[in-house]
C-alpha cells in the first residue's frame, strides 16, 4: 500500500518513511501542502499522514482542499500537544482521525492500519496458493511446513500477485503500487526481485508459483505446481 507522509521536519520525516517502509508500505514525502496536494492528484493513497504546520498552505487547508476535490483518502492529522483546538479543527476540516504530537511510533502504526480498515483497504491475514501460505499478520511465508525468509519487498510482491489471482499484473503497476516516486525505480528492478522470490518459493520446492507473460507481465499459477 501507498502512504502519503505529509511532513516539514526532515528528520521526523525520513525516520517515519523508514519505519513504514519497514513495515511494507511505499511512502511518498511532501514536505509543504503545495506538493502534499501535487502528490494526492498524481496517485491514490491508501492514507495520508499529515502535520498541521506546514510551510505554504497548512495542514486544515491541504485537508479541506482535499476533500472540497472529492478526495476521501482516510487522513490521520498530527496535532500539536494537548492541542484540544487543533483535535476539533482537524476533525472538522474532513481529517478522520489525530494523534498529539510527540507520539509512539506504535500508536501511529496502529492508528494508520486501523484507518486503512475503516477505508476498505486492509489485506486478507492470511493468502493461500496451493501448499504456499503468505499471512500478513505475522509477516511469514510457508510452503508446506517450510517456513521460507522473504524481505520486505518479496513479500510486497508476493502478496501483490496472490491477491490478483487470475489476472496478469504487468511490471508497471508493480512499480506504481510498490515503489515510492523517490525510489527512481525500473522494470528490471522489478525483474531482479521476481528472480530472486522465485529462488526462494519455487526452486528448493520444484515448483512454479510465477509464470512470466511474455510482453505483458506475470500472474500466479492456482496450484503453486
Amino acid at each position: 500500500m501507498r502512504i502519503l507522509l505529509v511532513e516539514d521536519e526532515r528528520r521526523l520525516a525520513e525516520s517515519l518513511r523508514a519505519g513504514l517502509s519497514a513495515e511494507g508500505y511505499a511512502v511518498d514525502v511532501a514536505h509543504n501542502g503545495r506538493d502534499a496536494l501535487w502528490y494526492a492528484a498524481e496517485h491514490p493513497y491508501s492514507a495520508m499522514i499529515l502535520d498541521i504546520m506546514l510551510p505554504g498552505l497548512n495542514g486544515y487547508r491541504v485537508c479541506r482542499k482535499l476533500r472540497e476535490r472529492g478526495d476521501s483518502t482516510p487522513i490521520l492529522m498530527l496535532t500539536a500537544k494537548d492541542g484540544e483546538d487543533d483535535e476539533i479543527e482537524a476533525l472538522d476540516t474532513g481529517a478522520d482521525d489525530f494523534l498529539p504530537k510527540p507520539f509512539s511510533y506504535g500508536v501511529l502504526l496502529s492508528r494508520l492500519r486501523a484507518l486503512i480498515r475503516r477505508g476498505g483497504a486492509i489485506r486478507p491475514g492470511t493468502l493461500r496458493l496451493g501448499d504456499l501460505e503468505l499471512d500478513q499478520a505475522s509477516h511469514t511465508c510457508r510452503r508446506g511446513t517450510a517456513e521460507i525468509p522473504l524481505t520486505t519487498k518479496e513479500f510486497a510482491l508476493l502478496a501483490y500477485l496472490m491477491k490478483r489471482q487470475g489476472e496478469v499484473v504487468t511490471k508497471a503497476e508493480l512499480l506504481e503500487n510498490l515503489w515510492d516516486f523517490a525510489a527512481s525505480a525500473t522494470a528490471n528492478l522489478v525483474e531482479v526481485h521476481m528472480s530472486a522470490l522465485r529462488r526462494k518459493i519455487d526452486l528448493p520446492f520444484g515448483a512454479e508459483t510465477i509464470r512470466t507473460v511474455r510482453g505483458a507481465g506475470y500472474h500466479v499459477v492456482g496450484s503453486g505446481a
